[in-house]
């Protein structure tokens, strides 16, 4: 820890992953989302999802660590339509994985173009909740303190590379998991990834007339 309070950028920047990592790791619609896709297409497909995810954290990082207040206060006032698209997309996602059947596994990798959509649906997904700018804003602006002006980089890098190893870690650990589910587990997960994934759905929809 002397090491860190010597070098207060490597501090900062160890702090922004462990935050970026916290922010990653509760299992929720993302999460679940990784670990489907991972079951059906490989840990490409899990990472591909997780790292959209990531990127859009990088994002709202970035925009927290910066304050810029402009575009908080624009992002906010779309809240209602960010959180319908949310939510729609995440019925969407649920019907979607409820009627697909189970991918066999003579494909170990995901078919081409996929990679791309899982990136950009969970970037988008993630993006529908622009009330996570404020905790960043929060966050960084009680880390950032005194430190050199450098400092929203380092703390936006250190949250993306967090996120991103915890969305290594998931989709490894599910990918070893992979080969001893058979095609009735599979459809088993698949079946309860998207009961899951639309309770949130309509959790979220709710929370906006709430």
């Amino acid at each position: 820890m002397d090491t860190l309070h010597s070098f207060p950028l490597a501090g900062l920047f160890v702090q922004s992953m462990l935050i970026g990592l916290s922010i990653a790791a509760p299992v929720g619609q993302i999460g679940i989302l990784a670990i489907q896709r991972t079951l059906d297409h490989g840990r490409a497909a899990g990472l591909a999802t997780g790292l959209g995810a990531a990127l859009a954290d990088a994002v709202y990082g970035a925009i927290g660590a910066f304050g810029v207040s402009g575009l908080i206060n624009w992002l906010l006032g779309l809240k209602l339509w960010l959180g319908l698209f949310g939510g729609g997309f995440l019925l969407w996602l649920a019907w979607r994985i409820a009627h697909k059947p189970p991918v066999r596994r003579s494909g170990q990798h995901p078919p081409p173009g996929t990679l791309l959509r899982d990136v950009s649906g969970t970037f988008l997904l993630t993006l529908s909740n622009p009330t996570t700018i404020l905790s960043f804003m929060a966050v960084f602006g009680a880390l950032a303190g005194g430190a050199p002006v450098l400092s929203p980089w380092v703390m936006v890098l250190g949250v993306l590379l967090g996120s991103a190893l915890w969305w290594l870690i998931l989709s490894t650990g599910v990918a070893w998991l992979r080969e001893r589910f058979d095609e009735r587990w599979q459809r088993a997960v698949n079946l309860g990834s998207a009961a899951l994934l639309a309770a949130l759905g309509l959790w979220q929809l709710g929370q906006l007339v709430t």
